[in-house]
């Protein structure tokens, strides 16, 4: 069987202390990775409002887990993820090769606006420490 990349969006109740969300996430990690599955990444959108109430519950927390795995392990993950009530939704899908582009150059365009604002806001530090500098040797 070949392998195949996936993403997976999951709606944990936002109810939960931190501690057990964050024990959720790992769960779901584990659950991956025990069935052979290779995480690319773990994309954390923390607690946001829904737009409509799910389970009586108004806000959800959102985590995405983008992986290599093989069909079977996607059979069992929507398994686990129906079984577990702190789950209030799902969505699985398979990312083909104009979606990991997309998100490749996502990637770099996020890594290029942080290396610009590092470097605009480097000049501004190193004036106002000479402009320091100036204010002390005037006294």
């Amino acid at each position: 069987m070949s392998n195949n990349i996936y993403e997976s969006a999951v709606l944990i109740n936002a109810v939960l202390d931190d501690e057990q969300i964050q024990s959720q996430v790992s769960k779901i990690k584990d659950a991956i990775t025990s069935n052979n599955g290779v995480i690319k990444e773990i994309e954390d959108w923390g607690r946001k409002r829904l737009a409509y109430p799910i389970n009586k519950s108004k806000i959800g927390y959102y985590v995405f887990y983008r992986y290599e795995a093989q069909n079977t392990t996607i059979a069992k993950l929507e398994r686990m993820f129906n079984l577990d009530e702190q789950i209030l939704r799902y969505l699985t899908l398979k990312l083909d090769n104009n979606a990991l582009e997309y998100l490749e150059q996502k990637k770099s365009e996020a890594a290029k606006k942080v290396e610009e604002e590092e470097k605009s806001n480097s000049p501004t530090e190193k004036q106002a420490d000479s402009s320091d500098d100036k204010e002390q040797k005037d006294v």
